[in-house]
């Protein structure tokens, strides 16, 4: 066996699983690959999600890291930042990684998840290149990139929705940037701006996305915009849409899914799917104002509901299971009865990628989380996009007026979006001419997906690309 590609990311859906993806292509080209993941949160079932992982990707070797500060036998700081534990965590298993890349007879590469670029020092102390793995697409790396080198004393917060223009990207209203950038410039603005600063230093960054889908962004970073004044931009290979099958809490695929079956006895294109993430918390207020929407609407819908979490628990908590939804309570009264047949509420888990590519599905609101956006794309369902947190909101720019694959929930940014206006974007995307062309397009979308995946894509060109980067490098 030749000399291994490492690739390096921690134990959150919405990043491990694009990166799996990613290894099982690579391995697919033929090249050794392992992957490390640093049990960052961590979890109880920590090993069960390795050893599923390692079933489903019989290809590619998995490790899973400890930080070298372990905590548990210390209290957890009740007052710390969660963002900031999240940084000093996965920090404090750089120790882990390089022990366990020096135990492994020959390495070529580090492949490292964007919010692990800290152990960018771990390779150069191992004198190895190092690629970071961007989970979303071009657009908000363009504005990382930028940001950096913005004035540093507007404050971000005090713009209200005033239009941000960076290099190859749709204008941002400052509004829509992460909420952490909104802030005083505080530890976490502080450790936010070191991760986009990060980025330079990586010898390549490959992206989960695909050049037809963002074109000026593409070329926008390939010509250096977003850095002025010749500072160095790192080599872009976009090598999505990653986008895997879904396996529910025992991973296993084979047991169809009921809402499943449910699907297979509706019209084609005639169900609105809702699914907000596996991390977004929505209020029990906001379900009942859904609620009601959907079933004025008069549409069928199928509805993944997750048990809300307490208003003053811990962000982490996002992150862990949190059991079945109980409906009844959470929902109005007599809400499923008067709906039954019509929709079919579903308590936590749905299968995403397989309702997405069903051909009942009609419509999708989304929290605009990336990996939903892609999934969204490669099925060719045009998005109704209510972002809820972190970058969600520039994908929410990106889709609706770049992209123009999706509408904007209004009140997304408030503090309740009301049933009127859920009735009426589910009747806009299903109903009017606005909605077929929304469809027409992401049509469209979908087939350019395709396409960049085939032998002779460019997503397809950009893997190859990357191993003969990483060749060349290695014998510098």
């Amino acid at each position: 066996m030749g000399s291994v590609v490492v690739l390096y990311t921690w134990m959150v859906r919405g990043h491990l699983h694009p990166m799996a993806q990613l290894a099982d292509r690579l391995a697919g080209h033929g090249v050794p690959i392992t992957m490390a993941i640093a049990d960052v949160p961590s979890s109880s079932d920590s090993h069960q999600t390795v050893a599923r992982l390692s079933a489903t990707y019989p290809s590619v070797s998995f490790h899973l890291l400890q930080p070298t500060t372990a905590r548990s036998g210390d209290k957890a700081d009740p007052d710390a930042d969660p963002f900031i534990t999240l940084i000093a965590d996965l920090r404090a298993t750089n120790p882990a990684l390089l022990a366990f890349v020096r135990s492994l007879p020959s390495v070529k590469a580090l492949v490292l998840d964007f919010f692990c670029g800290c152990a960018l020092d771990a390779a150069a102390e191992l004198g190895l290149p190092a690629y970071l793995f961007f989970t979303s697409g071009a657009s908000p790396l363009a504005a990382y990139l930028h940001i950096p080198v913005m004035r540093s004393d507007v404050s971000f917060g005090d713009m209200g929705r005033s239009l941000l223009h960076f290099p190859g990207v749709h204008p941002v209203p400052a509004s829509d940037l992460p909420e952490v950038l909104l802030g005083p410039h505080n530890e976490q603005y502080k450790a936010t701006i070191d991760l986009f600063e990060q980025l330079p230093r990586a010898k390549g960054v490959l992206a989960n996305t695909f050049e037809w889908l963002e074109p000026r962004a593409v070329r926008a970073i390939e010509e250096g915009s977003p850095r002025p004044g010749g500072e160095p931009v790192p080599r872009l290979f976009c090598v999505g849409p990653l986008v895997g099958e879904e396996r529910g809490g025992d991973g296993n695929a084979k047991a169809k899914h009921e809402c499943l079956t449910w699907l297979d006895a509706r019209p084609a294109r005639s169900v609105v799917f809702l699914c907000f993430g596996s991390a977004s918390s929505v209020p029990a207020g906001q379900l009942r104002e859904i609620a009601v929407g959907l079933e004025r609407s008069g549409h069928a819908f199928l509805w993944a509901v997750r048990a809300p979490v307490a208003p003053d628990a811990d962000s982490t908590k996002r992150f862990e299971g949190r059991g079945e939804a109980a409906l009844e309570a959470l929902l109005p009264d007599g809400f499923l009865d008067r709906t039954r047949g019509r929709g079919l509420v579903v308590p936590t888990w749905a299968p995403q990628v397989e309702v997405l590519r069903h051909p009942a599905t009609g419509a999708f609101v989304t929290h605009c989380g990336w990996n939903s956006t892609l999934e969204a794309v490669t099925a060719g369902v045009p998005m109704v996009c209510w972002p809820m947190y972190a970058e969600q909101r520039l994908n929410k720019v990106f889709v609706a007026e770049g992209m123009k694959l999706g509408v904007v929930m209004e009140g997304y940014d408030e503090a309740m979006v009301k049933a009127e206006e859920v009735e009426a974007k589910v009747r806009l995307v299903m109903e009017s001419q606005q909605g077929k062309e929304l469809r027409d397009r992401v049509a469209v979308a979908k087939d350019e997906a395709a396409a960049a995946l085939e032998t002779a894509g460019s997503s397809k060109a950009a893997l190859v690309d990357f191993i003969i980067d990483m060749e060349i490098s290695t014998r510098q």
